[in-house]
């Protein structure tokens, strides 16, 4: 099955403000224009780990750097919801060890908002757009009550 074909066309989370964003992070992050001709589908395929790409994917592993970016591109993505939600700066940072362990924090102000442990990063996917999305509106939902339960840290 190709990866392309793991996202239909008129995908509904497409046009959500996650999936813009989604992809303006990951064109962001292609300095050399590959992806300019690719259908926001095909340009977002990487994401969706189907059970038969996974089945492909070794259980131990080094992340590639196409997967690093990947995983970096969706933890920017929350942040800039963030910072477009609370009107506050949110930064992120994304530290892998070369085997695919590391931590996933956002920062708004001294706050951290979020905090995510991240293991087996070399098959990081979701099973589905809408689940990416679903997963993406949770963590964006704590951070935001975070920053509204202790704004003053945030504001420092």
């Amino acid at each position: 099955m190709s990866i392309a074909l793991a996202i239909a066309p008129a995908d509904p989370v497409l046009e959500t403000e996650f999936g813009k964003e989604m992809l303006r992070q990951l064109k962001a992050i292609d300095t050399y224009g590959v992806n300019d001709a690719l259908p926001p589908e095909a340009i977002l395929a990487p994401f969706v780990m189907t059970k038969e790409r996974r089945r492909e994917i070794p259980v131990v592993g080094d992340p590639d750097a196409a997967t690093v970016a990947r995983v970096r591109a969706f933890y920017n993505a929350i942040a800039a919801m963030i910072e477009r939600e609370c009107g506050r700066m949110a930064v992120p940072l994304v530290h892998l060890s070369h085997e695919g362990f590391g931590r996933a924090l956002i920062t708004v102000g001294k706050l951290v908002v979020l905090d995510r442990t991240l293991r087996d990063v070399h098959r990081f996917g979701f099973a589905s757009l809408s689940r990416m999305k679903d997963e993406a509106d949770t963590l964006l939902a704590v951070a935001l009550e975070i920053v509204g339960t202790h704004s003053d840290v945030a504001g420092m």
